[in-house]
């Protein structure tokens, strides 16, 4: 049959669109809709090659992803992201009108078909085909087909491209959404109810990062995406909830990299007479669950680009638990608490080698040591507990030390993974540390807010996890666009 495979090498691309535009208007010739209709299937190409009996009368639709052509017989492939079969046509075995339709299809045309199963010499399943329908005619080429698509921005831009021509991609994204149905299942069946809260926020608040800004137009009023829907969630324990939570969108207007991405979905799950080292236990169990679940294996492997093993992560329980400040001493010295904060700031400074802004207060200067010769060296988990209180304004002191709160940054493969609290639900505790982390700025604290706690939230327990970043972990992606159906990307010049 004629398609851009028999094309000569030289061939541009506008020349393939020019032949595949030819046949589309054949098609109309003959009377034939190039671009279908509804059509009626009794299973996909993947259920049919998983559960494959011979004899059997099947009805499927997918994507042309091969031809092999031997004149008056064909052998071809289609499929769709869950899976393809080989379908086989024949001159004889169709009518006359199929066969001439057949001389238009190319790679990449979706079509359906019907015909009976049977196994080839080879022992491939496959499906005689004794009738043809295009469904949608393709009027560009697919990305090379022995090297796929190769360069990384146009994979990130053009992710149908990728997912048409990269099974691996198309096999990652369908087990993401696996994974988010099985977090549901795993958080319901233990009695937490999935809610819906605001995407825009009056008062951006429930973490320290610069939000998008909006304005509603019909009220007159600035808005701001939600940076996270924490505080939102928090009202809904006031309200009576107790075990809730929000697997959902945030919005950070700030950097792009490997791991960070200016939209990315959040799980944040709170739950009434609770703490946070309860929900440790709670996400050290989803996390070893899902690894178990769809890999079999607590041992992850993480590879380069060139598929050599980086590293592997162990997952396997119990999980590292360990102070902040303890953590800190080991890499900084045990007399680093002891010392002037003059003497810690030239100490990151001239001995371990750290840029230390001017601006910055004496305990974020401990948090660029943990961050900078703790998090990013530190790949198996581990529950960082009792942080510095100036780090988190919504967790509860510790009763036994005031300067450190109840919380834990659970840390995996050099990046924080996710937070816990124990939450604050002291409402003039909470004033006061709105107060301190604005500069007593008495408008950044969220009234509203405040005065919730004030009808009284009960003791709970919260958690955030990272989706993105939990795939990251689990499938061994080496940057949060694989991971991310479409990506933020630069606009590109035209």
């Amino acid at each position: 049959m004629s398609n851009e495979t028999d094309q000569p090498p030289q061939s541009t691309e506008q020349e393939l669109i020019a032949v595949r535009r030819e046949k589309l208007a054949k098609l109309r010739e003959l009377g034939i809709d190039p671009f279908g209709g509804k059509y009626t299937t009794t299973t996909t190409p993947g259920e049919l090659k998983a559960q494959f009996e011979e004899d059997q009368n099947v009805k499927i639709a997918g994507r042309v992803l091969a031809i092999r052509d031997m004149g008056k017989s064909v052998f071809f492939t289609i499929g769709d992201v869950h899976g393809k079969i080989q379908g086989y046509i024949n001159k004889k075995g169709v009518s006359e009108t199929d066969w001439q339709l057949w001389q238009l299809i190319d790679l990449g045309d979706w079509v359906g078909l019907e015909g009976l199963t049977f196994t080839t010499g080879r022992g491939e399943p496959s499906v005689n085909v004794s009738s043809l329908t295009v469904l949608s005619k393709s009027l560009r080429p697919m990305p090379d087909k022995w090297h796929g698509l190769t360069d990384r921005e146009t994979k990130y831009r053009k992710r149908y491209l990728d997912l048409m021509s990269n099974q691996k991609s198309a096999d990652l994204f369908v087990l993401r959404s696996k994974i988010l149905s099985e977090i549901r299942s795993f958080l319901t069946d233990r009695g937490y109810l999935e809610v819906e809260t605001p995407m825009l926020h009056d008062v951006a608040g429930g973490a320290a990062a610069r939000p998008f800004e909006t304005h509603h137009n019909a009220l007159d009023m600035p808005l701001t995406m939600r940076i996270a829907p924490e505080l939102h969630l928090k009202r809904l324990l006031v309200g009576g909830f107790t075990k809730v939570f929000e697997l959902n969108r945030n919005f950070r207007n700030e950097g792009i990299s490997r791991r960070h991405n200016p939209e990315f979905t959040m799980l944040e799950a709170y739950s009434a007479f609770s703490d946070f080292e309860e929900m440790a236990e709670l996400v050290e169990e989803m996390t070893c669950h899902l690894a178990n679940k769809f890999f079999g294996t607590e041992q992850i492997e993480h590879h380069n680009d060139e598929g050599e093993l980086i590293r592997t992560i162990n997952l396997s329980k119990p999980w590292k638990r360990a102070r902040y400040h303890d953590l800190i001493k080991e890499v900084a010295g045990a007399d680093w608490f002891d010392i002037t904060p003059e003497q810690r700031r030239e100490r990151a400074q001239q001995e371990l080698k750290l840029e230390i802004g001017a601006q910055l207060e004496d305990y974020e200067v401990s948090q660029q040591v943990f961050e900078k010769l703790v998090e990013e060296h530190t790949f198996d988990p581990c529950f960082v507990t009792h942080v510095s209180k100036e780090l988190i304004p919504l967790a509860k002191t510790n009763p036994e030390n005031p300067k450190v709160i109840d919380v834990y940054e659970l840390i995996i493969n050099g990046q924080e993974i996710s937070p816990g609290y124990s939450e604050l639900n002291d409402p003039d505790e909470q004033r006061a540390n709105f107060m301190a982390q604005s500069g007593g700025e008495a408008q950044a604290a969220d009234e509203d807010f405040i005065e919730s706690l004030e009808h009284g939230m009960p003791p709970a327990g919260g958690i955030g996890i990272g989706i993105d970043r939990l795939i990251m972990l689990l499938t061994g992606a080496p940057t949060i666009r694989d991971v991310v159906l479409f990506p933020q990307l630069k606009r590109k010049d035209s």
